[in-house]
């Protein structure tokens, strides 16, 4: 199984990242810093005359990356109650490839899983956020297979998150059985 991270933070070592690294301890993982690349916001000409134009950012990297990959673990903090924009946009630009089928076709064959970790009741504020990851992995037609939220705010505070750091090991043990 191929696995591919992505991770959503605007900085690296948050919480959202050490809690996605204990579900991916010991497993072979590409792991992707979303921060790292420049990925222009969507932009919808799907009703232009001309549909969408190239964009020159690392977009379509990314995407072809994805594609190499059975298992997508989507690891991000709960900003402003929400994903980053970083995230959002990756997310976003996935339209342009829309009109070409197989990238739904492909996108269809994934499995996915969310980290999220936030500090501000994220148990009840987060969970908007694990149904926008569900319908858009609906949408895409992708196996959406657990998620965690962990409670963490000041670096470091997932460590004491004993419930999700439980559950990270738990998933990290079902997928070294795979």
């Amino acid at each position: 199984m191929r696995i591919l991270a992505l991770y959503g933070s605007t900085r690296r070592q948050g919480n959202s990242e050490l809690l996605a690294d204990v579900v991916l301890e010991g497993l072979d993982c590409t792991k992707i810093y979303l921060n790292d690349y420049h990925i222009e916001p969507f932009r919808d000409h799907r009703h232009d005359p001309e549909g969408f134009q190239p964009i020159q950012d690392d977009h379509a990297d990314l995407v072809r990356q994805m594609l190499l990959h059975d298992l997508i673990l989507f690891a991000t903090p709960m900003y402003w109650y929400g994903m980053p924009g970083n995230l959002k946009n990756f997310i976003d630009r996935w339209s342009t490839y829309y009109a070409d089928m197989t990238f739904k076709d492909r996108m269809s064959e994934k499995e996915t899983m969310v980290v999220i970790t936030g500090g501000d009741e994220p148990h009840v504020k987060a969970f908007p956020m694990i149904q926008q990851f569900y319908w858009i992995f609906e949408f895409m037609g992708m196996d959406f297979i657990d998620y965690i939220i962990g409670i963490a705010n000041n670096p470091g505070d997932i460590l004491r998150d004993s419930t999700a750091m439980s559950k990270a090991k738990q998933i990290n043990h079902q997928l070294k059985r795979r």
